[in-house]
């Protein structure tokens, strides 16, 4: 198994449930030895198991972890930081579709909690007006950001141009 490709996601199973047991006990329903065991290549699982894995991106995410895996397989040296790589570029795309007009923001919970805390779900998309085909970015962010949002009345799109990059990279 690449190990790139299970750093991020486990990154992104760390970002949405707090930790990899959360993820494999409450989502996969599969034991620890099973998981400890895929993450190694030594054994696979099943497609519907693999699905759920998948489940954890959008279509554009899965996308883009995949050329950012075939960048780490043409350059050796970036394999260290793929998954700040992986963040980065998640914000930047999303900027640059909202700052052409070609996305809409909008935050999807005021709330929620998991292991390492509250947070609250923020989503860059872009409508094709067919459905299933929208190009979507989602971002988890701490719970405090929509405070910041709502005292200062900063408008949401300039919340994401000023501070996505920084919130979410850090």
């Amino acid at each position: 198994m690449n190990d790139v490709y299970i750093d991020l996601i486990i990154s992104t199973i760390i970002e949405n449930f707090g930790s990899e047991e959360a993820f494999y006990q409450d989502r996969l329903g599969i034991s620890p030895e099973r998981w400890e065991n895929w993450k190694k290549g030594f054994t696979g699982l099943s497609p519907e198991e693999v699905q759920k894995i998948k489940n954890l991106f959008s279509d554009y995410e899965w996308m883009l972890l995949q050329k950012v895996l075939r960048q780490t397989i043409i350059y050796p040296e970036k394999r260290t930081f793929a998954v700040t790589e992986f963040r980065r570029l998640k914000t930047k795309i999303a900027r640059k579709w909202l700052n052409i007009g070609l996305a809409t923001v909008e935050i999807l919970n005021t709330t929620g909690e998991n292991e390492t805390g509250q947070y609250l779900d923020l989503r860059v998309t872009i409508d094709y007006g067919q459905w299933g085909y929208d190009d979507i970015l989602n971002f988890r962010l701490p719970a405090y950001i929509q405070q910041q949002i709502d005292n200062e009345q900063v408008a949401l799109l300039d919340w994401v141009n000023d501070k996505l990059e920084e919130t979410y990279n850090s």
